[in-house]
């Protein structure tokens, strides 16, 4: 690139950060147009740029997994439409770029104004009603079309009008808030990257590509800092809930001056339940943790992952093929591919890998009929529960938070009790279930819901027979529990509950780092 096509450092930094609080823009304008908690409260959802190829510009600090997938696999997506101004494509198939049918994707595209096709704007949000099986959608299922509405790359918005008839034809009139929200995000997303490129002085396209070359350069020189070697772990889940346990979770990690190189070569085959996922979700776990190990300021951008390839066999519980259920792949899976590709790492730089967080996101869907004023109206709640974050040399892991792939936060009981017939009896922190050492683990929650109303309710859970584990002789933390009126509950489970049932889940704590005896 020629310097009268490149930003000196201060304008580049600029660039980035203006880029960046586009994401931040949208993410605030979602949060505030949805209608449900899940978005508003708990904000499950997360917005990004796109160059015209798909490669991942920029993103707001939203959810790891959404965001890791998206950058995967948004050059399948763009390549796969026709695109024109004013139109907006919705998605939401796991092996079309998606990762589960909750998680639906709007993309919009940015054209200047000869008609050039620049640059994509997306946003991804979880939808706690997705025409699943069962309330919430998040159902204990065997099979993709059990999930709820598959939505392969669809036009939604058609010069500039929203298809309300295509909405109806999915889910129903009166359903349609949140959608609107998404799409409401990615015009603001549009207006506001519009005055970011005016304000440019060379090309977008040659801005964009400096940012890349210098976020690959980063990871380069900080990739080069660590051992050459290579680096094994194996790490399990606990079950798929229709009898397959102890799945192994095998990586291999390569360092070497070229790059990294990570391999799933040994991990179990594709099972019967959902906690399969496609290789974009495990591509999202693995940039996570590269990412983690880089410059805190460095641009978050495909540039950053070139050097980063993986793969995994074809058919294996992280490169499932359809019509594969994925509901939990999502959001456990992802989880356990995060603590063995740390496993791995810890033996490369063991002062620099936490030990295991709570490894799981302790899945909760409920819903049913509720009595209304007379009427009969349908209700689904989703949420994701916290826990406790492993320890690490630098001091303990952090209480009550959700970790690693998750970002988001849990419901807040006045949003809960207002909003759905629960009573929330205790949230409180689950004392000494993290794992001692030199340093403790997090502690994780406990949370106890009272069924105000006949109600269906899901769990899909993990950490509760293989406890997260600690590192450097630092013992393990607690695995997570849960109940239903004082009685233990599988780790995944779908059941009834009538008024004044009581569901307890106590989640997982961090494992400890270091032996306590050094203290």
């Amino acid at each position: 690139m020629s310097q009268s096509h490149m930003l000196d450092p201060v304008k580049l930094g600029l660039f980035v950060s203006r880029l960046e609080s586009v994401c931040e823009e949208m993410g605030a304008v979602l949060q505030r147009a949805a209608f449900s908690p899940n978005i508003k409260d708990r904000l499950d959802f997360s917005c990004a740029i796109f160059d015209a190829s798909g490669n991942l510009c920029a993103q707001a600090a939203h959810i790891p997994v959404h965001l890791g997938s998206m950058a995967y696999a948004m050059a399948d997506i763009v390549n796969t439409c026709e695109w024109r101004s004013g139109d907006m494509i919705v998605v939401n198939d796991p092996f079309l770029g998606g990762t589960h049918l909750p998680d639906v994707t709007v993309i919009a595209p940015f054209f200047d104004n000869g008609g050039e096709l620049l640059a994509f704007i997306a946003n991804r949000a979880h939808h706690a009603d997705i025409g699943s099986s069962t309330p919430g959608s998040m159902p204990l299922s065997q099979h993709l079309e059990e999930e709820g509405v598959i939505i392969p790359p669809t036009c939604l918005v058609r010069n500039g009008v929203l298809d309300t008839a295509l909405l109806n034809t999915w889910f129903g009139d009166g359903q349609h808030g949140d959608f609107i929200a998404q799409v409401s995000a990615n015009r603001s997303g549009l207006l506001r990257l519009s005055e970011v490129i005016s304000g440019l002085s060379l090309p977008f396209d040659a801005a964009v590509a400096q940012v890349q070359d210098y976020a690959e350069g980063i990871a380069r020189r900080r990739l080069a800092e660590l051992p050459v070697g290579r680096y094994h772990f194996t790490d399990y889940m606990d079950d798929d809930g229709f009898g397959n346990a102890n799945l192994p979770i095998v990586v291999s990690i390569e360092l070497a001056a070229e790059g990294v190189l990570v391999d799933f070569a040994g991990t179990a085959a594709q099972v019967s339940g959902n906690i399969n996922c496609p290789l974009s979700v495990a591509a999202a776990a693995v940039y996570y943790v590269f990412r983690c190990l880089m410059p805190t300021e460095v641009p978050v951008c495909m540039g950053l992952f070139r050097s980063i390839s993986l793969t995994a066999p074809s058919g294996c519980l992280l490169n499932a093929q359809r019509p594969a259920a994925v509901a939990a792949g999502n959001v456990e899976t992802s989880m356990r591919i995060t603590d063995a590709v740390l496993g791995a790492l810890a033996q490369a730089v063991p002062a620099l890998i936490p030990a295991a967080s709570q490894g799981s996101m302790n899945n909760v869907a409920m819903g049913g009929r509720v009595d209304s004023r007379g009427d009969k109206e349908t209700w689904n709640y989703y949420e994701t529960i916290a826990g406790g974050m492993g320890a690490h040399a630098d001091g303990n892991g952090l209480n009550a938070v959700q970790s690693h792939m998750t970002n988001t936060l849990n419901t807040p009981v006045e949003s809960l009790e207002m909003h759905y017939p629960l009573r929330m009896r205790r949230y409180a922190l689950r004392q000494q279930s993290g794992g001692e050492g030199l340093h403790a683990g997090g502690e994780g929650v406990i949370r106890e819901f009272e069924f105000l109303a006949p109600t269906q309710f899901t769990l899909l859970t993990e950490r509760r027979s293989i406890a997260p584990w600690g590192l450097a002789g630092g013992d393990d933390g607690q695995a997570g529990r849960n109940a239903f009126n004082g009685q233990p509950l599988p780790a995944k489970i779908s059941m009834y509950a009538n008024v004044g049932d009581v569901l307890t889940i106590e989640t997982p704590g961090g494992g400890g780092w270091g032996r306590a005896s050094e203290v």
